[in-house]
């Protein structure tokens, strides 16, 4: 790709990134700059919880919403009353074991649910 289409391509990335006051951003208007990304594991256990006592119907196509995933943070917003929110892309996987998943781009996830990744 040559470099002025490069350019162009970065910036509109940047462009399309959910900003918040606290994203970092790598590089420079000349070279293009990117959102720095951080590694956290998501708990989807925690960001979609069951109902108590609610009924399970067994879809084998549908999400798995259980256990861990890996994610990328690139900002955060603070909440009215407090708590903090991360900027977060993240996949989630399909429980019929499927190659394709669910990309999910600058989602708002409460940090509870978040952990730094090793």
């Amino acid at each position: 790709m040559p470099s002025n289409a490069h350019n162009e391509l970065s910036l509109r990335q940047a462009a399309m990134t959910l900003h918040s006051p606290f994203t970092k951003w790598d590089g420079d208007d000349v070279h293009g700059r990117r959102a720095v990304l951080t590694g956290v594991s998501v708990s989807l256990d925690r960001l979609f919880p069951r109902r108590p006592g609610a009924e399970r119907h067994v879809i084998a196509t549908g999400l798995d919403l259980t256990g861990e995933v890996r994610g990328r943070v690139h900002g955060r917003f603070p909440s009215l009353e407090g708590d903090w929110l991360g900027v977060v892309n993240y996949e989630i996987s399909y429980a019929d074991g499927r190659r394709a998943q669910l990309h999910l781009v600058d989602q708002l996830v409460p940090f509870h649910v978040l952990r730094p990744r090793e």
